[in-house]
C-alpha cells in the first residue's frame, strides 16, 4: 500500500461527511450533501400525474434531473439547456440516479404521482454522481417522514438504505472515494450503488489505461464494502427532520 493520497487519507478511508437538512424551504426533502470538496443541493417534490406508459395503472414514477452549476468547476460550466441541446453527461447522470433510487422506493402505494429528484452541483471534486445518490436518498427519507405526516401517503415508501460510492486503482493501489486528482489518474474507476446490507443496484466503471485483473476488481470491492459500512454508520449519527 504505498501510493500516498494528497489529503492524506488512508487508501480505504472515505472523505469527510457533512449533511445539512432543510435547504429549500419549500421543498418536502432537501439536503446539502457534502464529500469533502463536492458538495450537492438535492431535493424531492411530489407532483399529480405519471408518464403515459403508467396512467390507469395506480402506479408512481420517480424521475431525476442533475445539473453542474456554473462556478462548480475549475473552468465556468455552461447551463443545461443554454445550448442546442441539453448535456450528455447530466442526462446519464440523471438517468443513474432515477434508477437508483426507484430500487429502493415502493412507487406502487402513491399512487399515480411522480417523485422528482433535483441534484444541483455547487462544487465538483470527483463523485458527484455517488454524492448525488447518497444526499438524494437522505433528501427522500425525510421527505417521506413530511409525507407521512401531512397524510400525501399512508405507509413508509423507502424499502432500504441506498448507498453510492466511488472506488479505482491508481499505480496499483485500490483506492476508495476518489477525488478529481486521483480519478483522472486512475487505471479504473467504478461507481458502486449499492444498500446498506450490501446488495447490489448497479455497478458503473471502466479501464481507463489498461485492462484489469479480476485480482484488483476484488481488492476494489473490498475497500467498497469497508465504505458502505462506514457511511451506514454515518448514517446512523443522523436525525431526520
Amino acid at each position: 500500500m504505498t501510493y500516498r493520497r494528497v489529503d492524506g487519507r488512508s487508501y480505504n478511508e472515505l472523505r469527510p461527511l457533512k449533511v445539512t437538512f432543510n435547504i429549500y424551504e419549500y421543498a418536502p426533502g432537501s439536503v446539502l450533501f457534502e464529500l469533502g470538496k463536492t458538495k450537492i443541493l438535492c431535493s424531492v417534490h411530489i407532483n399529480p400525474g405519471v408518464p403515459p406508459f403508467l396512467k390507469g395503472t395506480g402506479t408512481g414514477w420517480l424521475t431525476a434531473e442533475y445539473a453542474l452549476l456554473p462556478a462548480s468547476t475549475h473552468f465556468r460550466t455552461q447551463r443545461d439547456g443554454t445550448g442546442a441541446r441539453l448535456n450528455g453527461r447530466s442526462v446519464e447522470i440523471s438517468r443513474l440516479i432515477g434508477r437508483s433510487i426507484r430500487s429502493v422506493v415502493d412507487l406502487a402505494t402513491i399512487g399515480e404521482r411522480t417523485i422528482v429528484i433535483d441534484c444541483d452541483v455547487l462544487q465538483a471534486d470527483g463523485g458527484t454522481r455517488t454524492a448525488s445518490i447518497t444526499g438524494t436518498y437522505l433528501a427522500l427519507r425525510q421527505a417521506e417522514n413530511y409525507w407521512l405526516d401531512k397524510g400525501i401517503i399512508k405507509k413508509p415508501i423507502v424499502k432500504e438504505a441506498l448507498v453510492a460510492i466511488s472506488a479505482g486503482m491508481v499505480d496499483g493501489q485500490p483506492l476508495l472515494d476518489l477525488n478529481v486528482e486521483e480519478d483522472n489518474k486512475a487505471d479504473i474507476d467504478l461507481n458502486f450503488v449499492l444498500t446498506t446490507s450490501h446488495k447490489l443496484v448497479e455497478l458503473q466503471g471502466t479501464a481507463e489505461g489498461k485492462p484489469v485483473d479480476w485480482k484488483d476488481f476484488d481488492a476494489i470491492r473490498t475497500v467498497v464494502e469497508k465504505g458502505v459500512n462506514d457511511i451506514a454508520k454515518f448514517f446512523d449519527t443522523l436525525v431526520l427532520p
